[in-house]
């Protein structure tokens, strides 16, 4: 069964101080899809992940084979699903954000201290921001305990936070108005996703709530590689026709990829999960809350 636990692992002490890629590619490769079949949280709570990749049986080449692998994090697709790469400003990968018909889910892990509670102190730090942006917030119950429910002016958003050994993840759920309340099939999608992920902290050096690094596999890397050269030659091609038009008398044609702003999958809406599993708008937002 995957995601069991190491029956010899030892138990923590718990007192110790954005471009678009094909994600149908993706799952070609490593078969992640969350199954869609809706069932209830004390189903959940039999082997609730996330899991930490050294208290598992399973090594990571086939923790990989059902999930797709970020580095830190090793994250179930749900069926339809489309990926969102949000890169820095030098070129790394950021986030992966998962795109369904009912919004977006961003699962991302984060480095924390030995102790607990981090996700608390996380929890309270968003409540505040969103409510100085004039937001509605609730604090409700879900299977890992406090969830943040935020209505904007322009998403409805749902944080969910789990506190692990030197790590807490983060999921972030994105989506309009009523789509991130309780028991919606976007929330649904985004708890399985949660239950089944692995998290891989590693031994080195992380500042307490700094992201862990993203590391994207071969086949997106390809893709994003394709997308980058498209846009290039869209925007050479766009400058070229600048160029003429003048003589020609013809206005230039202005489009998204001479904007320099990454492309959108929500453009495209995604076939989305046909059921709910068995079991997380405004741009600025979702960058300052959700990274």
């Amino acid at each position: 069964m995957f995601g069991r636990r190491k029956k010899t692992a030892p138990q923590h002490d718990e007192s110790v101080a954005d471009i678009e890629v094909d994600a149908s590619r993706t799952r070609e490769d490593s078969a992640a899809v969350v199954d869609g079949d809706a069932g209830g949280d004390a189903e959940l709570a039999a082997d609730l992940g996330p899991f930490d990749l050294s208290e598992l049986d399973d090594d990571r080449e086939s923790l990989a084979a059902s999930r797709l692998d970020l580095g830190s994090v090793l994250v179930p697709l749900p069926s339809g699903g489309q990926l969102q790469v949000e890169m820095t400003p030098a070129g790394a990968p950021q986030a992966v954000h998962v795109v369904t018909q009912h919004g977006r889910i961003t699962i991302a892990a984060y480095a924390a201290p030995k102790s607990p509670g981090q996700w608390r102190e996380v929890a309270s730090d968003l409540s505040t921001s969103l409510r100085k942006d004039n937001s509605e917030v609730s604090v409700e119950t879900g299977p890992w305990g406090r969830e943040l429910h935020g209505v904007t002016a322009n998403a409805d958003l749902r944080f969910i936070g789990v506190d692990g050994y030197r790590w807490m993840v983060r999921c972030v759920l994105a989506g309009p108005a009523g789509a991130v309340s309780q028991d919606t099939p976007l929330v649904k999608i985004a708890r399985d996703m949660l239950s089944q992920t692995v998290v891989d902290r590693g031994s080195d050096p992380h500042p307490v709530r700094t992201p862990l690094p993203v590391v994207l596999p071969e086949v997106l890397i390809s893709q994003l590689a394709s997308a980058q050269q498209q846009l290039a030659e869209q925007a050479a091609a766009q400058k070229a026709a600048g160029q003429q038009a003048p003589q020609q008398g013809v206005a230039p044609q202005g489009g998204a990829a001479g904007s320099g702003e990454p492309v959108d999958p929500t453009q495209t809406p995604p076939s989305g999960p046909e059921e709910g599993p068995r079991r997380g708008s405004s741009g600025s937002a979702m960058q300052q809350l959700g990274g």
